[in-house]
């Protein structure tokens, strides 16, 4: 009978036992997931916390020469909070799982977790998965609260306290333009805007008198914006009860400037991510450059992937 080697059986006896993997427990990724989010929580608290007090502040040394009421002053910075925890997000979620990773290492569960076959792959999967939801959540959830608080905010900013009031509109008939001269209202209306704002194309512009009632429109086919005044040629102007007068120029006062007029586009930040594309479209359509929007738009769209890299 054939006897085995030696050799063989010294192999044999020499090899090492394999190890089996191991796999993560849905109670241990629970606990991890849980601990992670309530770092996160806690960071966002405190420092929306304090984000808070410093723009109420901010208000009140605004609004000093005004009587606005100190309510509507913490209402505007409770407005402007949940944009301003979009911008933080990522450092909570940074912030949240240093501490996360560092209370299980001082309790030592993090070391029984590598002793019992953990790998490190395997218990950060947890914390991870909690950041990409996390973002995905503020992008498709939040951030449509966030723009609709932030536009509220800037329209009382505006109101109480002498902010930035846009002078532009644009949607899909084109972009719209208004303004006071001597307490009369003018719009103006027009199909495209060419030449970094100064030459707009399928004029018409709406005049009111100073206790709003109509006057008269001008349609042109174009309008060009010279030193405090609109040059329009072939020009038809309308009044009621008369006959429509054609005009080969004729010039329509303004305050507004090219540079007040590129200014007044809608916030990117006070816009849904879901509306910002068909936005983005009308401004192109309408001759502007969307790159400010567009830029924003992607920057919404990576944060999950930030968060969860962070």
């Amino acid at each position: 009978m054939t006897q085995p080697s030696s050799n063989a059986g010294r192999v044999r006896a020499g090899r090492a036992p394999s190890t089996p993997r191991r796999h993560v427990s849905t109670t241990l990724s629970l606990y991890l997931a849980r601990h992670m989010l309530n770092s996160v929580g806690l960071v966002l608290a405190v420092v929306m916390g304090l984000v808070l007090v410093v723009d109420l502040i901010e208000l009140l040394r605004r609004a000093a020469g005004d009587d606005v009421p100190v309510t509507t002053l913490i209402g505007m910075a409770i407005l402007k909070n949940p944009f301003q925890l979009q911008k933080i997000a990522p450092f909570a979620v940074l912030i949240g799982g240093m501490i996360t990773f560092s209370r299980l290492t001082r309790t030592n569960e993090l070391v029984v977790a590598r002793a019992a076959g953990v790998s490190v792959w395997q218990f950060m999967a947890p914390p991870v998965g909690v950041a990409l939801l996390l973002g995905a959540f503020l992008v498709a959830i939040f951030n449509p609260l966030a723009a609709m608080m932030t536009s509220r905010y800037e329209s009382l900013d505006a109101r109480y306290i002498g902010g930035h009031s846009s002078l532009l509109s644009v949607g899909p008939g084109g972009l719209w333009l208004r303004e006071r001269l001597d307490g009369a209202p003018v719009v103006i209306h027009a199909t495209r805007m060419a030449a970094a704002g100064t030459d707009l194309g399928n004029v018409t512009i709406f005049r009111y008198g100073q206790d709003e009632t109509f006057r008269d429109r001008i349609d042109a086919a174009r309008a060009t914006l010279g030193n405090q005044v609109w040059h329009i040629e072939n020009a038809i102007v309308s009044a009621p009860d008369q006959v429509p007068e054609r005009v080969d120029s004729l010039e329509q006062a303004t305050q507004m400037t090219r540079e007040q007029i590129l200014d007044s586009f809608a916030n990117p930040e006070t816009m849904s991510f879901w509306a910002l594309p068909g936005f983005i479209a009308q401004l192109r359509d309408a001759g502007f450059s969307a790159l400010q929007h567009r830029l924003y738009w992607h920057s919404v769209l990576a944060l999950p992937l930030l968060m969860m890299a962070m």
